[in-house]
C-alpha cells in the first residue's frame, strides 16, 4: 500500500531536505510541500470535499509553519480531518513539546535533523493509525470536508454596512430549519448582538480567553441560551476586555463550538484583530457585507486585499453580500464582484430600514415579520450558503410554521437551482 504524505514547511531549505528524504522511503508518495497553514487547510478541505480517500494519510508540520503556529495548526487539522495522521517536525524534541504536541492531536514528533530510520518509523506509525481510522469510518457515513459543524464568519466592509443584522438573521434561519446554532459576537469593543436580541448577560467570550482546555461544561457556562434556541457567546460588556481575546483563544473557542453545534455564525465586525483574523481563517465560509456605494465598495476592496496580504483569506474564497440594494443604483453586484475579485452572493438584500427600525429599537430581531423583504433575502442567503437542513425545504405539516414563512420561498428556489 502506498502512503501519501503532505509536508507543510515554510522554510524552502527545510522543505527540499524533507522532500528529498521522503523520496527515499519505500511505498511512499510525497506531495509537493505547502508553504503556509492557509494553503494546507485549503488543500485538505478541497480533497475532503471530493472524498475521504483523497486525503493524504500523513501530514508533516514543520515547527516554523505560519501564520498559524504549528501546535494550533495541528489541533485544527486533527479536529477537521480526524482521518489524517499529523507528525510535528521540530528542533526541540524534548518531553515538554512532545506532551504539548500529543495534546494538540499529533501522532508523533520528529527531531531535526531528520534521520531515515526515525522518519520511516514515524510515517509508518501515523499511516497505520490513519488507515485504521478510515477503515472504521468506512462503516458509517462518510464525513464532510471537516469534522463538526459549519462555521460562517460575517464581516462588514465599513461601520453600518449591516454585518450584525446579517449574522443574526442567518443564525435565526438555520435554527428555524431545526439545526443547532451558535452565534458569536466577535466585535469585541462594539458588539451589538446582545442589543439586537435584548439579552442581559454576565459571561462573555472574554471569560474563556484564559482557559487552556475548553470542556463542554465550561463552554455551556459561557454560552447564553436564548429563547429562540440559539446559543449566544457574546462580546464583553467592558470593551477594554476585548484585548484579552487573542487568536489562540478564538481558535479554541471556534473549535469547541464547531464540535457541539451544527452551525456557528461569527459576527466579526469591521475591524481586523488577531481574534477575528483567526476566526476568518478557520471558517468554512467568509461573508463580507457591503452597501452599493463608492465608499463602501472601496472599503470592501481594501478589506479583501488586506486579508490576502495577511494570508487570512483569498479573494476568490470570500463571498460578498450586497446590502441595501436597489435596481436604480449605479453600482450593481456584477461591478462589485469585478472590483473586489470576490464572489457576490446571488441573494442581494434590499433597502428596508422602515421594516427593521421597530424590531431593532425593541431589541427583538427575531420578531421581524415574515413579509419583510430584508428577512426574505437573508433567509434566501442562508439557503444559498447551505445553512438550512434539507428537510426544512420540503413541505411538511409538522413544519408548517417554517413553511408558512415567506422567507422560506427563496430557500426552496435556491435548492431547486
Amino acid at each position: 500500500m502506498t502512503t501519501r504524505i503532505l509536508p507543510a514547511v515554510g522554510d524552502p531549505d527545510a522543505a527540499r531536505s524533507i522532500t528529498t528524504l521522503l523520496g527515499q522511503l519505500p511505498d511512499v508518495e510525497p506531495a509537493p510541500a505547502v508553504g503556509d497553514s492557509t494553503s494546507l487547510l485549503d488543500l485538505l478541505a478541497r480533497l475532503a470535499a471530493e472524498s475521504l480517500d483523497e486525503l493524504p494519510e500523513v501530514v508533516l508540520v514543520h515547527e516554523r509553519i505560519g501564520p498559524v503556529p504549528a501546535l494550533e495548526l495541528i489541533r485544527e487539522v486533527a479536529l477537521r480531518f480526524p482521518a489524517v495522521g499529523v507528525v510535528l517536525i521540530t528542533v526541540d524534541a524534548g518531553p515538554g513539546l512532545y506532551s504539548a504536541a500529543m495534546d494538540s492531536g499529533a501522532r508523533g514528533l520528529l527531531g531535526m535533523p531528520l534521520s531515515y530510520e526515525d522518519l520511516a518509523q514515524r510515517v509508518q506509525a501515523a499511516a497505520g493509525w490513519s488507515t485504521g481510522v478510515r477503515r472504521h469510518l468506512g462503516h458509517g457515513a462518510e464525513p464532510g470536508p471537516g469534522a463538526g459543524g459549519t462555521v460562517v464568519t460575517v464581516s462588514g466592509a465599513k461601520g453600518g454596512a449591516g454585518a450584525t443584522v446579517t449574522a443574526v438573521q442567518l443564525a435565526l434561519a438555520a435554527r428555524a430549519s431545526g439545526r443547532t446554532v451558535a452565534l458569536v459576537d466577535l466585535d469585541l469593543q462594539a458588539g451589538d448582538v446582545a442589543s439586537y436580541l435584548d439579552v442581559q448577560f454576565r459571561r462573555s467570550i472574554a471569560d474563556l480567553a484564559g482557559i487552556q482546555d475548553i470542556s463542554p461544561r465550561v463552554l455551556q457556562d459561557a454560552v447564553f441560551a436564548h429563547q429562540t434556541g440559539i446559543g449566544l457567546l457574546l462580546a464583553p460588556a467592558e470593551g477594554e476586555r476585548g484585548e484579552e481575546v487573542g487568536d489562540r483563544a478564538v481558535r479554541q473557542v471556534v473549535s469547541a463550538l464547531r464540535s457541539r453545534y451544527e452551525v456557528v455564525v461569527v459576527d466579526c465586525g469591521t475591524q481586523v484583530t488577531a481574534g477575528s483574523a483567526a476566526a476568518i481563517e478557520s471558517a468554512d465560509t467568509t461573508l463580507l457585507v457591503t452597501t452599493p456605494d463608492v465608499v463602501a465598495v472601496r472599503a470592501a476592496k481594501r478589506m479583501v486585499r488586506m486579508w490576502e496580504r495577511l494570508q487570512i483569506r483569498k479573494a476568490e474564497e470570500t463571498v460578498v453580500v450586497v446590502n441595501r440594494h436597489t435596481r436604480g443604483t449605479e453600482i450593481q453586484p456584477p461591478l462589485i464582484e469585478k472590483i473586489t475579485g470576490t464572489r457576490v452572493a446571488k441573494s442581494a438584500v434590499p433597502a428596508g430600514f422602515k421594516e427593521l427600525q421597530p424590531v431593532v429599537d425593541a431589541g427583538r430581531m427575531q420578531d421581524l415579520e415574515a413579509k419583510s423583504t430584508v428577512k426574505q433575502a437573508l433567509w434566501s442567503l442562508a439557503g444559498e450558503l447551505g445553512l438550512v437542513s434539507a428537510q426544512a425545504l420540503e413541505p411538511s405539516p409538522k413544519q408548517s410554521r417554517f413553511r408558512g414563512d415567506r422567507g422560506s420561498i427563496g430557500l426552496r428556489r435556491a435548492r431547486s437551482k
